[in-house]
């Protein structure tokens, strides 16, 4: 059974910074892209990070790019979202997904079969 838990959300002023962790079980993060996307209250689920260990690759939304980074730790069976200089509008429910994407795909959630349950995120004052 695969199971994906992310984990560090919460509540963070402006500017700041978050980790977000994902542990991953039942599937080995290494044969698969893994990936952040994030849904704000009202909004559709959009892509946030993605990488893919066997070519090395990342790729970020452009509404992250420069200040979030995703990395992994394969012998943890781990994925990480670093995010810093937070923005309000990143407030949102942060889940990762592990799927077979192809570069072309790498940005459709359609792509990704296994998902987290999320951890909330919320930017404020």
């Amino acid at each position: 059974q695969v199971q994906l838990v992310e984990s560090g959300g919460g509540l963070v002023q402006p500017g700041g910074s978050l980790r977000l962790s994902c542990a991953v079980s039942g599937l080995i993060i290494n044969n698969y892209v893994m990936s952040w996307f994030r849904q704000a209250p009202g909004k559709e689920r959009e892509f946030v990070a993605a990488s893919r260990w066997t070519s090395g690759n990342t790729w970020y939304a452009d509404s992250v790019k420069g200040r979030f980074t995703t990395s992994r730790d394969n012998g943890k069976n781990m994925i990480y979202l670093q995010m810093s200089s937070l923005k309000p509008e990143d407030t949102a429910v942060y889940y990762c997904a592990a799927g077979r994407a192809i570069t072309s795909t790498i940005r459709n959630e359609s792509a990704y079969n296994n998902w987290g349950q999320g951890t909330q995120v919320t930017v404020s004052s």
